[in-house]
């Protein structure tokens, strides 16, 4: 049997990062999140976020990939709240999310941050986080030519 532990910090956004997470729905769309992610067998530790994003840290077993994940933990919540009715308009996620590797020694460092994310978005703008992730982590972003 393997053993694995292998933390992932993952951040993605509403579609054309639109404030629809409104602090009345966030809550219970997060614990959805939470709960969605753990009946599919994903060990999902903390999820919070803001009006137009989402922060979660889960753990990845032996035969799931950070792909697979991301598409399970975002495509069901999705199809959650439009079912629900939780919004007007029609929800969806952008496609593209963030997602690092956290060296266990980090781990609770980074439930923190996840858990402030109140605190955190009162000084500092999803934007501005999104660029601080692109340049701590050196991530490429190509812009579409088209």
């Amino acid at each position: 049997m393997p053993f694995v532990k292998i933390w992932i910090h993952a951040v993605w956004a509403t579609k054309k990062r639109e404030p629809l997470l409104n602090k009345s729905i966030r809550q219970t769309i997060f614990e959805h999140i939470h709960q969605n992610a753990l009946d599919k067998g994903i060990y999902m530790d903390i999820v919070n976020g803001h009006s137009e994003h989402v922060h979660c840290l889960f753990r990845l077993k032996n035969d799931q990939t950070i792909s697979k994940v991301m598409q399970l933990i975002k495509g069901e919540p999705s199809f959650w709240i439009n079912r629900q009715k939780l919004l007007k308009s029609k929800f969806q996620w952008q496609d593209e999310y963030f997602a690092v590797s956290v060296s266990e020694s980090h781990v609770e460092d980074v439930r923190k941050y996840i858990r402030k994310q109140e605190e955190h978005h009162s000084k500092k703008t999803f934007k501005q986080e999104y660029q601080e992730f692109i340049d701590k982590y050196g991530f490429q972003v190509f812009k579409d030519k088209g």
